[in-house]
């Protein structure tokens, strides 16, 4: 059973817009690979008809697997957000014990890239921030030790 996947509404379009990509753009383009490496003459030999068959397969597999989340997904209403305490969603700025100011906009896992500094709410930081308020302090076990955030900022995205 596939498990519940939750996105903030910029996520779902982007789900979206991924999905929509790979079924025209890239479909084209392996098609078009297939039908190149087969007129290259026989097909049993040829590497560059496997290859273009393998990158068929997988990119099948990865439209399916985004239908499958966008099927099961379950989008956040900013709206019904209490912007008073942290959630999927929101966008939190907190303070380390060091004075280093950090934001992080909550997501569900599937949109989670902490590059972006989007955490996933399963997240260890993301975990011990949910559902505190301005001025709570999250203690995060982190591989480096016990870090305390304390919550400065809370804003809906």
């Amino acid at each position: 059973m596939a498990k519940d996947v939750i996105l903030t509404p910029e996520g779902l379009e982007s789900l979206k817009a991924e999905v929509e990509h790979l079924a025209t753009v890239r479909r084209r383009e392996v098609a078009d690979r297939i039908k190149e490496a087969r007129d290259f003459g026989d097909i049993s030999e040829n590497a560059e008809y496997d290859d273009a068959k393998n990158e068929q397969a997988m990119l099948e597999a990865r439209i399916a697997q985004l239908e499958e989340r966008l099927r099961s997904a379950t989008v956040v209403d900013s709206a019904g957000l209490d912007k008073d305490v942290v959630g999927i969603g929101s966008t939190v700025e907190v303070e380390d014990s060091n004075g280093k100011k950090l934001t992080y906009h909550i997501v569900g896992s599937a949109e989670a890239n902490p590059a972006e500094k989007k955490l996933s709410n399963e997240s260890p930081v993301g975990k011990a921030l949910v559902g505190l308020k301005k001025g709570d302090v999250a203690t995060v076990e982190t591989p480096k030790g016990k870090r305390e955030l304390t919550i400065k900022k809370i804003e809906l995205a």
